[in-house]
């Protein structure tokens, strides 16, 4: 049996495979966010553990054989946030999460201080990355900078505690800002940019190698005789691609969850730093990948249910399945500030072209061509950095909406592939991670993809409108972005 392991920013899930990669048994726990300050975003890696230990347990009632079966478990987990810890490995404040906006002006700080660091990380920093954070520490709370021993992120902090270990994957280390990419190694350069250096951080693996096996009190609470390997794992949209096979030369996936990604597997560095695109290394070695990033995908819709007062599933199906066009209104999703194509920590979103006929249908599926147009962006950008996307396979919550898929599908002008097993998300390719570096197998052969339940089309009938709307919908952050400030 293996275990994969997926650390959310809204749950822990948990998912148990056997050697033929068949589910036998999933688990969840739900996770906080704090937001101690407007555009802040924390949560105490302790409660990381806890819903770790939940799941863990939980599919232990559920399939006891099968936990102490376990042989190999892979991590997957969201990227960039800062768990500092000291000398005794006791973690120093709360961890600053990918979402967490405030070190906007440390980017700058880095870019100034190394005027290689674009072409060293193939990418621009931007608040949600993890090193702007550390300066940002170091700025506003530099007692405890000066006793940050360790850097780990969310997944690799769970990986310390299960084994003792300090490791990263290259997947997840892409998303520091502290990473040669094209390299897959430390940049001491991009680590002096921010006052860090080699020996805070973690040690480097592939997603596919063992970084430690679980520790014998671990293995025990666990009921895991054989105390199991831990995979490297990888990033949270790494890991779901490894779990849909998405690790060929542009083979691509939409995520639609908190956040929303476009993911192309590529089998070269890639970068595209102009328009925003993260080109960070895969799970899996010599191959890398690029996205296109949204920060507010179904976390808009859940913003919106959140003021209407109404679940979001029931203003979704209120909306039933037909798609006949556009909203007549216009959603900007830029709640927590945006990633692609803009990179803007400080803007925020609107709502434009509200009328006295407009309702709450009105506003719901103004969300959902948002985020459609924002996938948009991200495709657009893709192709200028050269890469070519020819269908999707959709994942993530969002995933589950048939007419959100339809809009994405008409907007992108590109078929939406349904994996057959559903949302196997980063759980499901983080276990295979976990087989993977178990037995030794090739990953090619192990990361296959799944088969498809059906196909989401583009609707030509409202190809033609929606066209319109995005051009309109383009034209909204160059007009707003100097008024908003």
């Amino acid at each position: 049996m293996y275990l994969g392991l997926d650390f959310g920013t809204s749950s822990v899930k948990g998912v148990l495979i056997d050697a033929k990669q068949k589910i036998v048994a999933t688990a969840s726990a739900p996770l906080k966010v704090s937001r101690p300050q407007p555009g802040w975003s924390e949560q105490n890696p302790e409660d990381w553990w806890k819903a770790c230990n939940i799941v863990v347990k939980t599919l232990g009632k559920m399939k006891p054989k099968a936990i102490a079966a376990v042989e190999g478990i892979g991590l997957s987990g969201q990227q960039h946030g800062a768990t500092l810890l000291g000398k005794d490995g006791k973690v120093l404040r709360p961890a600053i999460l990918w979402n967490d906006a405030r070190s906007f002006r440390e980017c700058d700080d880095i870019m100034n201080r190394e005027p290689q660091a674009v072409p060293l990380a193939g990418n621009i920093p931007l608040a949600g990355y993890t090193a702007p954070k550390l300066v940002w520490v170091k700025k506003h709370e530099p007692k405890t900078f000066a006793k940050v021993d360790k850097v780990l992120l969310p997944k690799d902090y769970i990986r310390f505690r299960m084994t003792g270990e300090f490791a990263s994957d290259m997947s997840d280390a892409s998303g520091t800002f502290w990473l040669d990419i094209a390299k897959r190694r430390w940049s001491d350069m991009l680590l002096a940019a921010s006052d860090m250096s080699i020996d805070q951080m973690p040690k480097l693996y592939e997603g596919t190698d063992a970084t430690g096996r679980l520790t014998p009190a671990v293995a025990k609470s666990w009921g895991m005789p054989k105390r199991p390997v831990v995979a490297g794992g990888g990033g949270d949209n790494a890991s779901a691609a490894c779990g849909i096979g998405a690790v060929t030369d542009n083979s691509a996936l939409v995520s639609i969850g908190t956040s929303g990604v476009m993911f192309v597997s590529n089998d070269k560095f890639r970068p595209n730093a102009g328009r925003m695109v993260h080109a960070f290394c895969h799970a899996v070695p010599g191959t890398w990948h690029q996205m296109g990033v949204i920060l507010s995908a179904a976390a808009s819709l859940e913003w919106l249910a959140g003021i209407l007062g109404s679940p979001a599933p029931k203003l979704t199906g209120a909306l039933g399945t037909k798609l006949t066009g556009p909203s007549p209104a216009l959603f900007l999703p830029y709640l927590s500030g945006e990633r692609t194509p803009v990179g803007d920590a400080q803007v925020r979103g609107l709502i434009m072209g509200l009328g006295h006929e407009s309702d709450h249908k009105t506003l719901t599926h103004a969300a959902l061509d948002a985020v459609a147009f924002a996938f948009r962006d991200s495709l657009e950008a893709l192709k200028d950095a050269g890469t070519e996307v020819k269908r999707v396979t959709a994942v993530g919550g969002g995933s589950k909406s048939e007419l959100w898929l339809k809009i994405i599908a008409t907007v992108l002008g590109v078929p939406v592939d349904l994996p057959a097993a559903g949302d196997v998300g980063g759980a499901f390719g983080a276990a295979r991670l976990g087989l993977i570096a178990a037995t030794g197998a090739d990953f090619r052969k192990v990361l296959t993809a799944p088969k498809t339940a059906r196909t989401i089309k583009p609707e030509a009938k409202a190809r033609e409108a929606y066209e319109e709307h995005y051009r309109r919908y383009t034209k909204i952050y160059p007009a707003i972005k100097e008024i908003y400030r």
